[in-house]
């Protein structure tokens, strides 16, 4: 077989097997979630979306008001507002509804990804887990500012700690999805090396 009779064929390989251009791409890259650069890409740009979002508002917005006062504060405590009260709303009516689907979604992920090594439901666990504990730490804290009725400093003070928190968790998730990743990707070299 040539390449001039198959059009999708680029070359012969040493075997005589037709190659493809994109099985040499596929072979170049490799295709698995903790070696593919776009999983750490999706990686840093969730946790700095997440870090940078406080209770659904930049972070820009809550320096702004502490700084300037007047109406950048009032627009901060109006979407604050919003914000919150929307929060609490889906989880009033939505709550359980919404917990026993995470719940489910996380444990077929931990099964396929752990227990039948799967690594694509490894890679997806690992950004979705600590993803859950910032939506319940948003909860909380929207929470507390709707039955203590914060404002001004006392409100961006609470904002700056969820904020903190927030960026811990994602200190310690990509800490841990980095360590795992390369254990991973360590454990594959070692098949391919034999």
């Amino acid at each position: 077989m040539h390449a001039a009779v198959v059009p999708w064929v680029d070359e012969i390989d040493e075997k005589g097997r037709a190659v493809s251009w994109y099985q040499t791409i596929f072979d170049l890259i490799d295709m698995r979630s903790f070696s593919n650069l776009w999983f750490w890409i999706a990686l840093a740009v969730l946790w700095s979306t997440a870090s940078h979002w406080v209770l659904g508002v930049p972070f820009d917005m809550v320096v702004r008001a502490r700084r300037k006062g007047g109406q950048a504060a009032q627009d901060l405590h109006d979407m604050i507002g919003i914000n919150t009260r929307r929060m609490l709303f889906i989880a009033q009516v939505s709550g359980l509804w919404l917990i026993g689907l995470t719940t489910f979604t996380m444990t077929i992920l931990i099964v396929l990804g752990f227990f039948y090594d799967i690594e694509f439901a490894q890679a997806v666990f690992l950004l979705a887990a600590p993803m859950m504990l910032v939506w319940a730490l948003s909860l909380s804290t929207a929470r507390q500012i709707v039955a203590d009725a914060l404002e001004e400093e006392a409100l961006y003070r609470r904002l700056g700690r969820h904020r903190m928190t927030v960026q811990g968790i994602g200190m310690v998730s990509i800490f841990i999805t980095s360590m795992w990743g390369m254990w991973q990707n360590m454990q594959v070299f070692n098949l391919w090396m034999r």
